[in-house]
């Protein structure tokens, strides 16, 4: 009897300091890097301006919606054991925000903010630009070029084989040649939602009659299923890495056995100056503004000749190393920073739930699945021949199916990859701009 009250002494001992053991540890956790007590502070602040439409209509209203929604998520899809392994902060910021538009959860004044923000002053071109120009000017000019000039062979290969695997699928589902490639292939490697589906939509409004919104309406679905096909193999493939360490970069795409460590060195790195940082941004803006007057002159998408002209600079050595430091500073600012926010805006705006559940079926979705995993597969086998590790190019070539610079910042966050941003774009960019106008002359030639 003695034993047994000793026992429950001691578990009434034990029992208050293991609950303030458990509090101490939840008052130690951190959402993102905010204190979780300070962060549900400022989530409450948010939410009770939001619902009383006292919502500042402005660029800090909208990126107070995001960054809440953004670090709460990201952090979520962090701590759940199956889903971090497969991108899940990115699965989670991109669909949860497109679930909850699509059952009214927001506020109209909410939705009217995070639009300012992400289309009228366009936070989404901000950040990729960012991200592009900052780590090319950050990057070693070898493996740049080389990176560059080896990746075009595994997007064709991967694309080729997109096309057939994506065609014989179509018609073991009863989908038809012609739509299984205009509506469900071309839409995944078209290059994202504005750089892709939007031109095809008022391509084919043209050729096949109609209005472009029907044909957005039927072109969005696949792209979608494409580019969440595209983060779960990303994510995938970067397990993959870890496990077989010999298949994995860690975030190189150029093999090299002779000098190795040459392209593991960083020419932009140093201690973090904040006048470079600033300076760095200017010359962020600098080439984005670039880009778009050269495309009035050539015709070629303005972030196109943003990347080709930054790689220029970097190879010929025209920006000063100070403001290359500041560009990849200000980079890195925002890829540990605005990526998630970035993705919790574009699954409100940009990913229409509707549309994805109209067309929804099980032949589809599969169709959607052999296109990405037969493009990354392609590459995933080719890159050893082309001394390139086979991780990083099949995640790389995978950015084909994403949605534009959207999908890249997707793909490349789920597997912890965002140096690789330049070579993603590349794929995008060029491959979808590729794809586009392949698609449409194709359509107007066979619809005469």
């Amino acid at each position: 009897m003695k034993q047994i009250n000793a026992q429950l002494g001691c578990e009434r001992q034990t029992s208050p300091s293991d609950s303030s053991g458990i509090m101490q540890q939840i008052r130690r956790m951190d959402i993102g890097t905010v204190p979780i007590a300070l962060f549900i502070t400022i989530c409450a602040i948010v939410a009770i301006s939001a619902y009383a439409n006292f919502l500042p209509k402005n660029m800090i209203g909208g990126l107070a919606v995001i960054m809440t929604l953004g670090f709460a998520l990201a952090h979520l899809g962090k701590s759940i054991p199956l889903l971090r392994e497969i991108g899940g902060p990115a699965i989670l910021c991109l669909m949860v925000p497109s679930v909850l538009v699509y059952f009214n959860a927001f506020q109209p004044n909410v939705l009217a903010t995070v639009n300012l923000l992400m289309k009228e002053a366009n936070l989404l071109y901000f950040v990729i630009a960012s991200l592009v120009v900052g780590s090319i000017l950050g990057m070693n000019r070898v493996i740049l070029i080389q990176g560059m000039i080896r990746m075009f062979v595994p997007l064709l290969a991967g694309t080729l084989s997109a096309v057939a695997t994506g065609l014989l699928v179509g018609q073991l589902f009863g989908y038809g040649v012609y739509h299984t490639f205009f509506f469900i292939i071309v839409p995944i490697i078209g290059g994202g939602i504005g750089e892709g589906i939007l031109p095809l939509s008022l391509a084919y409004s043209a050729i096949l009659g109609g209005t472009p919104d029907l044909y957005v309406a039927q072109l969005a679905p696949a792209a979608v299923l494409g580019n969440i096909f595209a983060i779960v193999s990303a994510g995938v493939l970067a397990r993959i890495g870890m496990q077989r360490r010999t298949l994995s970069g860690d975030g190189m795409l150029i093999r090299s056995a002779q000098d190795n460590a040459l392209f593991t060195r960083q020419e932009g790195g140093g201690a973090v100056n904040f006048h470079w940082m600033g300076g760095g941004l200017l010359v962020i803006c600098a080439f984005f503004i670039v880009g778009g007057l050269f495309e009035h002159l050539v015709h070629i998408p303005g972030p196109v000749l943003m990347i080709l002209f930054a790689v220029l600079c970097k190879y010929c050595r025209i920006i000063p190393a100070s403001m290359e430091n500041g560009a990849h500073s200000f980079y890195k600012f925002v890829s540990a920073a605005l990526v998630w926010p970035l993705m919790i805006g574009l699954g409100m705006l940009y990913v229409p739930l509707e549309n994805v559940v109209a067309v929804f079926s099980v032949g589809y979705v599969v169709v959607c699945g052999s296109v990405v995993l037969s493009m990354g597969l392609v590459s995933f086998l080719i890159a050893p021949r082309l001394k390139m590790f086979p991780v990083e190019a099949a995640i790389v070539t995978c950015c084909h199916s994403g949605l534009g610079g959207t999908g890249d910042v997707a793909i490349l966050s789920a597997s912890n990859r965002m140096g690789l941003m330049p070579f993603a774009q590349i794929a995008t960019r060029i491959g979808g701009a590729s794809t586009v106008i392949g698609a449409t002359l194709l359509l107007g030639w066979l619809t005469r």
